[in-house]
Formats: C-alpha cells, sequence, structure tokens
C-alpha cells in the first residue's frame, strides 16, 4: 500500500472523488491506497462465497455486499473498505447513508468483517482491530495468506495466518490459525474452513 501525498480529504470529498474506486479508503483525512493483486482478490473472492454459502444454508437474514464502505460515527474523515463484510439485512433500514451509499455507519448492523491482508499489515492487525472493536462488530477475520504481518502479530518464523477475533466484553480474544489447522468461527460454527482458501 502507498500512501498519497496530499491534503486531508472530509469524508464527502473522499466519497465525490475515490467512493467507486476500490482501490482506495480513507483513514483519519489520508487516501490509502490498497493495491490489491490477483492472489488478494482470488482470497477474498474465496471466503466471500464460502460464507454466502453458509448465510443460504442456513438461512441467516443477512447479505455479503459486493462493495460496501464503513465509516464510523464518531470519525469525520474515516472510510474503511474492508474486503468482506456480512451485514444484517434486518438492520439496514436504520442506516442514515445506506439507501444512497453502499456505507454502513452503525457497528449493529454488521455481523463480520475480514481483510486480506497486503502491504498494508500495520492497518489490519493494529488500526482496524481497535475501530472493529469499538464498533462492537462481533468477528473480525485477518486472513495473512503470504505471511507480511509483523513478527509480534503472526510470529517467528513468519508464515501464513489465519487469525479470527472474537469480541468478548468489548475486546478481541484472538485465536491464529496456521496452514494445515481447520479453522474455526464463532459466528458461523458449521462454516468448514481450511487452508486451501490460503494459496501458498
Amino acid at each position: 500500500m502507498t500512501y498519497t501525498p496530499s491534503k486531508l480529504l472530509s469524508f464527502e470529498e473522499f466519497i465525490a472523488q475515490y467512493g467507486d474506486n476500490t482501490r482506495y479508503e480513507l483513514i483519519d483525512g489520508e487516501l490509502r491506497e490498497m493495491e490489491p493483486t490477483g492472489p488478494y482478490e482470488a482470497v477474498a473472492g474465496s471466503i466471500a462465497g464460502r460464507i454466502y454459502v453458509e448465510i443460504f444454508r442456513a438461512n441467516f437474514n443477512w447479505l455479503v455486499p459486493k462493495t460496501c464502505l464503513i465509516k464510523p460515527l464518531y470519525a469525520e474523515a474515516t472510510a474503511l473498505r474492508p474486503d468482506v463484510i456480512v451485514l444484517d439485512k434486518a438492520e439496514l433500514g436504520t442506516e442514515p447513508l445506506w439507501q444512497k451509499e453502499p456505507v454502513i455507519c452503525k457497528g449493529n448492523t454488521i455481523k463480520l468483517v475480514a481483510e486480506v491482508v497486503s502491504t498494508n499489515w500495520q492497518d489490519d492487525y493494529a488500526r482496524k482491530v481497535e475501530e472493529y472493536a469499538f464498533l462492537n462488530i462481533p468477528e473480525y477475520w485477518i486472513v495473512d495468506f503470504r505471511g507480511l504481518g509483523g513478527l509480534q502479530f503472526i510470529g517467528n518464523p513468519k508464515q501464513p495466518t489465519f487469525t479470527i477475533c472474537q469480541l468478548v466484553n468489548g475486546v478481541y480474544q484472538q485465536q491464529q490459525y496456521r496452514l494445515g489447522e481447520p479453522i474455526s468461527s464463532f459466528l458461523f460454527p458449521n462454516l468448514q474452513l481450511r487452508d486451501d482458501i490460503m494459496p501458498t
């Protein structure tokens, strides 16, 4: 990910200039370019597909939009663009921006967020852990299929890591999974995930 040196943007300016461009998100007024690769998109698509199948099978009243921004109500110049997001259809009517833009402001609309780690691993392992916990999002997945995260996050030696963060009393409890280990989600207990979603 590159940091584009320029003047700080407001949320409204970001939506007007970059709202439809999935390569960008806004953090504290700073434009961030996410630089997705083909394997990155393949992992995100595989996760979204498996979640969608499980939502359909379990008959949850949830959806997985193709694109979506998260604008926390308390943040003036932040628009996060998760790789995969699961929304509660029943809560969409209370969202102030949803009817005009694919933007979610309230954490109780969001059931799960998944981020596929690229060069912006600092945001995924630190900043977004705090943001998503503050929004009370029940589950946050960090899919580091290339083992890019810092040693303090994924250990030494670095290796592909799938981290499931489950919200407990406002704080994420993190469980890491390595290649070859079955991955267990509290939100989707019947979802069979293995490391085949993390290409080597």
